[in-house]
């Protein structure tokens, strides 16, 4: 995925890897606000994702995935963070 300068910075300080980016952009339910979209994982996702990786590899990356990502309507990840309430769109 192509990511800003800013969207880059942001994951590194908050720490979310480019394997959790990848999981929330593959499983992650995706919300509308500001003419942007919001990837992040809701019980299902994450239901999908751990299967789909295997119990050892989804345990490595759990903490990472309570993030989000939001991403321009051309595929451009913008930011990125980690979600501390319920999404609600």
């Amino acid at each position: 995925m192509i990511s800003t300068r800013h969207a880059q910075a942001r994951c590194r300080q908050r720490a979310i890897s480019n394997d959790a980016i990848d999981v929330l952009w593959d499983y992650g339910a995706v919300g509308h606000r500001h003419g942007a979209d919001i990837f992040y994982l809701n019980r299902r996702g994450k239901d999908l994702a751990r299967r789909a990786l295997g119990q050892r590899l989804y345990a490595r990356l759990e903490a990472q995935l309570d993030s989000y990502l939001v991403v321009s309507g051309e595929g451009l990840l913008i930011t990125a963070g980690r979600r501390t309430r319920r999404m609600k769109f």
